[in-house]
């Protein structure tokens, strides 16, 4: 196995790391542990984090380190104003083009959101659901800058989720139904609404909770 692909194997093992919590926000990284943990030189360690960096995931300081990004709370809402907007046209445009298979697929990763009650579950789920109802647009350039949003403020969907405690879970689930029915129905226009409402609806708790999230240790 060369440098290259060893850099987008080293890439991804570190992007799921970043994404599950496991490095968390402000980690320093060190290229010499990684090399070591994942059996290779320094060379494709440094060329996944300069991947990762692209990503906004990690960021470089030379002659310095290495060190898993921060995202504020400012920008954060800002992502998820942006948001509010990119994902119901990457919706909109999937949502002609789903197969019945496809649809089928995501009322079952719904029925199974509505079932869990683990943390890491949930927001390996909702990804999960979410993206696969944008796969089959037609716009290859929007499906990254979604991902990168996604990847850039999972702490903050972890935090929320942990904020909204599980007895509240019933608000996520009244709308994945909603947008559910919506996919069923193949009704465009009603979906991007329910979306557009259920991403907006996360947004505005973030902003009214602001102190809460200022005070976690990530």
């Amino acid at each position: 196995m060369n440098d290259a692909t060893l850099g987008l194997r080293v890439a991804g093992e570190i992007r799921q790391k970043i994404i599950s919590g496991e490095f968390a926000p402000g980690l320093r990284i060190r290229q010499e542990e990684l090399a070591e943990q994942f059996g290779t030189s320094r060379v494709p360690v440094r060329e996944a984090l300069k991947q990762l960096e692209s990503e906004g995931l990690v960021i470089i300081v030379p002659n310095s380190g290495v060190w898993v990004a921060r995202v504020d709370i400012e920008e954060c809402v800002e992502m998820w104003k942006i948001r509010e907007r990119i994902e119901p046209l990457a919706l909109s445009e999937s949502l002609p083009h789903l197969t019945d298979e496809d649809i089928r697929g995501l009322e079952e990763v719904c029925q199974t959101i509505d079932r869990t009650t683990d943390v890491e579950d949930f927001l390996r789920l909702d990804r999960q659901f979410h993206l696969a109802s944008y796969r089959a647009t037609a716009m290859p350039r929007l499906i990254p800058m979604i991902e990168r949003i996604w990847n850039t403020t999972q702490h903050y969907r972890r935090a929320y989720t942990m904020l909204l405690g599980r007895e509240r879970y019933w608000i996520i689930q009244c709308e994945h139904r909603l947008l559910m029915e919506a996919i069923k129905r193949r009704d465009v226009e009603d979906a991007e609404r329910a979306l557009y409402s259920h991403i907006r609806r996360t947004r505005m708790e973030l902003e009214r909770n602001r102190s809460v999230f200022s005070n976690m240790s990530f």
